[in-house]
């Protein structure tokens, strides 16, 4: 996730909430992040009757999902006999909140704890017309982006669909987005309007979990998101590229950031596997594939590596025939950053020619950086990971400052 330019720090607003760690039982089944075949089959396997599980199922669906509940014996329309066998078998868990910053901006960030104690970050952007969930897909990265803070950090294991919706749903718990007792559940002014995957991890290095908790997202008898208000980031996984169009159908969003292999070998290095060309060649069937619009190029601006004219006419060409905008992003420093943002003449000028060439160049506002919360700056407390700035220089071909 990304965030802009900013004069200096902004001070920080902290609404600082730590929670103390709570122990989970693990005996029960958890039904969140089920699709609704497997959550037919648990209700078929803890003894209900074939015939009424796709009607029991439904109904649990949207109890969970449209209207937020957790806890069985609110669930009115089911027997109390029934809601005494589901609390038996099943529960209802979701990750928890331990920490919640807020931005001078009005940008929240969540540090969220999951199974194992493991730690991840959720971000909340409000805007007049949106508010977009940044949300992550792993715990740390196996990328090493160089340019990137999460990329710092090592990858410690996949998120489960149950881990993946769940950031979504204790956002709506924190953000009070849940209808109200006989409210309409289809209100449009909704705080969460759009879901990002542009937190911590390669998204389509967990497909399948990354999979399931979107279509969960994109259920109409549940949370109920257009697969046009869902993003799917991914550096480059050329193999999994046709397979997210066939079988999520959601918006692609590319983090692009060079536009020669060898700038990019350095940035990106998953580009040694499947370079730019084998990449652009995926690219160019997906819109057609997911009946998309069009594929969003990040591409972050960072001071006299990739930001040149000569780069921004080498980006044109190389996208030509894509239905495409670039999304600029200027760099979001972090400690041991081995890289300086572009300044703000050069990145109007990057913008410029690309604009001029046909292709919307917005270039992101940073937001949220005086929390850590902008674009390449998560990373989770507990797992950090840490490499020297040198080390991190020395990776990415750069040399450090004194």
């Amino acid at each position: 996730m990304t965030a802009p330019i900013s004069q200096g720090s902004a001070p920080i607003t902290q609404d600082l909430v730590t929670i103390p760690r709570k122990s989970v039982p693990e005996a029960r089944a958890n039904l969140v992040g089920l699709t609704r075949d497997a959550l037919r089959a648990a209700l078929i396997g803890a003894g209900t009757p074939e015939r009424q599980a796709r009607m029991r199922a439904d109904q649990l669906w949207q109890w969970i999902y449209q209207k937020g509940v957790r806890d069985f014996e609110a669930m009115t329309n089911l027997a109390k006999p029934y809601r005494a066998m589901l609390a038996e078998n099943f529960e209802i868990r979701v990750p928890e909140i331990v920490q919640r910053q807020v931005s001078a901006d009005g940008t929240r960030k969540y540090l969220v704890r999951i199974a194992g104690g493991h730690e991840v970050e959720v971000v909340y952007i409000p805007e007049d017309s949106r508010g977009t969930l940044c949300i992550s897909s792993q715990v740390g990265c196996t990328l090493t982006c160089s340019f990137c803070h999460t990329g710092t950090q090592k990858l410690v294991r996949n998120l489960t669909a149950a881990e993946i919706i769940g950031q979504v749903m204790i956002a709506r718990d924190d953000l009070g987005e849940w209808p109200a007792p006989g409210r309409a559940p289809k209100d449009e002014t909704r705080l969460i309007s759009n879901i990002v995957l542009m937190g911590m991890g390669e998204p389509l290095y967990n497909f399948e979990a990354v999979r399931d908790a979107m279509k969960i997202a994109m259920d109409g008898e549940g949370i109920s998101l257009s697969r046009r208000r869902i993003t799917l980031s991914t550096s480059g996984v050329v193999p999994e590229i046709a397979r997210t169009a066939e079988e999520i159908g959601c918006l692609l969003a590319v983090s692009f950031h060079a536009t020669t292999d060898e700038v990019r070998d350095r940035l990106v290095p998953i580009n040694k596997r499947w370079n730019i060309a084998a990449l652009l060649d995926a690219l160019r069937a997906y819109p057609k594939l997911s009946n998309s619009e069009r594929i969003t190029f990040e591409y972050v601006m960072l001071k006299g590596v990739n930001d040149s004219d000569e780069d921004a006419r080498r980006l044109v060409r190389l996208i030509r025939g894509i239905p495409a905008k670039i999304n600029l992003i200027p760099f979001n420093e972090w400690p041991g950053a081995p890289y300086q943002r572009s300044d703000w003449a050069r990145i109007e000028a990057f913008a410029d020619i690309v604009y001029k060439a046909g292709y919307a160049s917005p270039v992101r506002t940073p937001r949220g950086e005086d929390i850590m919360a902008a674009c390449g700056q998560l990373k989770s407390a507990t797992e950090r990971g840490r490499k020297s700035r040198a080390q991190i220089a020395a990776e990415s071909g750069t040399q450090t400052g004194a």
